[in-house]
């Protein structure tokens, strides 16, 4: 009768052990947990990290992501310095296990497919799952940046 239980040895994981299974694999697209860098200024460097817990990736639209992050921006006083940051572009950064860019603000490869145009898209057909990390900025700072990516410092 061992053989009718639902889950065998072989699929569990002891206490102590390393899994084989990538934390993008293991938390399913109805449940993600996705980075949302807030770029206020790319010269300067000045981005804030929002972490989104428990996001469905399966009914949530890029429009959707912009709503929820500029709706935390404006209700929680540890943003106000983001608040007159004019945010309106989703590019990806990173995904879990995936090459990170040598620029730490932004990936500035690949615009026509990292950059999200489509509002209506969902989040997992544009390639998001769990772990993944996106840039929300301006695209006229981004553009000038893109002409002269020349860091300054304070």
């Amino acid at each position: 009768m061992a053989d009718d239980t639902a889950s065998s040895v072989e699929d569990t994981v002891e206490p102590g052990t390393i899994s084989d299974v990538l934390t993008n694999e293991a938390v399913p697209k109805t449940s993600a947990t996705i980075t949302v860098r807030i770029i206020k200024s790319f010269e300067y460097r000045t981005e804030k990290n929002l972490v989104l817990h428990s996001l469905n990736l399966e009914t949530t639209t890029v429009a959707a992501l912009k709503d929820i992050a500029r709706q935390i921006i404006l209700a929680d006083a540890k943003w106000k310095p983001f608040r007159t940051a004019k945010l309106d572009t989703i590019k990806k950064y990173t995904k879990a296990h995936g090459a990170k860019t040598t620029n730490l603000i932004i990936n500035l490869d690949n615009d026509e497919s990292e950059i999200l145009n489509d509002d209506n898209q969902l989040l997992s057909d544009a390639g998001l799952e769990n772990e993944s990390e996106v840039s929300f900025f301006s695209k006229d700072l981004y553009d000038a940046f893109k002409l002269n990516p020349e860091v300054r410092l304070v």
